[in-house]
């Protein structure tokens, strides 16, 4: 019930806030196995479920299995589209995890989840046998924060599934990405490695609807850097594939609004709204509650006429 009323409330703003019904616009469709999601309709919230200890944000809280269905069960209620789980933490500095320790965390769970609700899941990794496990468990989506440099398997798994695959911009591994924050241009450097990223991608067979660009915020991006990539996220559209955004908590918020890491809701908020009204197609969250409240706001802002 939760999941079909997350489906259409982007359909009634008109009804919502009066006037006439807004202009369709031109229809944006990922496609994941046997999925469509419309995306032209509205943005679509995808739920960071990290089942590892050590992860920046939530790292620890949802380590096993019981805790990570319930907070599973709390974002599908909450309105997330689509479960986005991780085990392995890809925070600046980190060193990763073996192939069988990420295998343990999240396939017991990808599985319990498919038994338990409806709802899209992706899996966040950059390895291609946790990628092809995950798809065999029902996945519906390969999320690489590598954007396919560090194993194109991971298309080539995505193609014979016919999953959606999200690409990531990263310049290096995590445990040194934030020393290589040096860009030609940021913004044209960035594009470039996200297009080569999509060619491999459609070279492996994978569909183009079926594709999800993301700039990779903090991932070997200064503050500033990454407040440059806000300001200029439509320029990504130009690649012709949806965008999609992680800002949820990033440290660069925490640099503007001061605080500690607990108090960047808000400035998540923000970020989210920025990206909406700036071309973003899908928020990567931790949050869904309070994002979805700026989702449906910069939706409606977005669609105005």
């Amino acid at each position: 019930m939760q999941q079909k009323e997350a489906d259409t409330y982007g359909k009634s703003f008109e009804n919502e806030i009066g006037n006439s019904p807004i202009p369709a616009l031109p229809a944006i469709l990922f496609k994941c196995r046997d999925r469509a999601l419309r995306l032209h309709e509205r943005t679509h919230i995808m739920g960071i479920l990290n089942v590892t200890p050590d992860s920046f944000h939530d790292g620890g809280r949802y380590a096993d299995t019981d805790s990570a269905l319930r907070r599973a069960g709390e974002m599908i209620e909450e309105g997330a589209d689509i479960i986005d789980i991780g085990g392995e933490s890809t925070r600046p500095g980190s060193t990763g995890v073996s192939e069988e320790e990420e295998l343990r965390r999240v396939i017991p769970l990808i599985r319990e989840i498919q038994k338990r609700y409806e709802v899209v899941l992706s899996v966040d990794t950059t390895k291609e046998k946790v990628a092809r496990e995950a798809l065999r468990e029902g996945a519906s989506i390969v999320n690489d924060i590598s954007g396919l440099t560090y194993s194109r398997g991971i298309a080539e798994a995505a193609s014979e599934y016919g999953a959606g695959l999200v690409v990531m911009h990263t310049p290096s591994r995590p445990v040194d990405m934030q020393r290589k924050t040096e860009y030609r241009s940021l913004i044209e450097d960035i594009s470039d490695s996200l297009r080569k990223s999509v060619d491999k991608a459609l070279a492996c067979g994978v569909k183009a609807d079926g594709i999800l660009v993301d700039p990779g915020f903090g991932f070997g991006k200064t503050a500033e850097q990454n407040l440059v990539i806000l300001k200029n996220l439509n320029r990504f559209g130009e690649l012709g594939m949806p965008v999609m955004i992680g800002t949820s908590n990033k440290s660069f918020i925490e640099k503007i609004t001061g605080g500690g890491p607990e108090d960047r809701l808000l400035g998540t908020a923000a970020t989210v709204a920025i990206g909406i009204i700036n071309g973003a197609s899908v928020v990567r969250v931790h949050d869904v509650a309070s994002m979805k409240q700026a989702v449906r706001i910069a939706d409606a802002v977005a669609s105005a006429r």
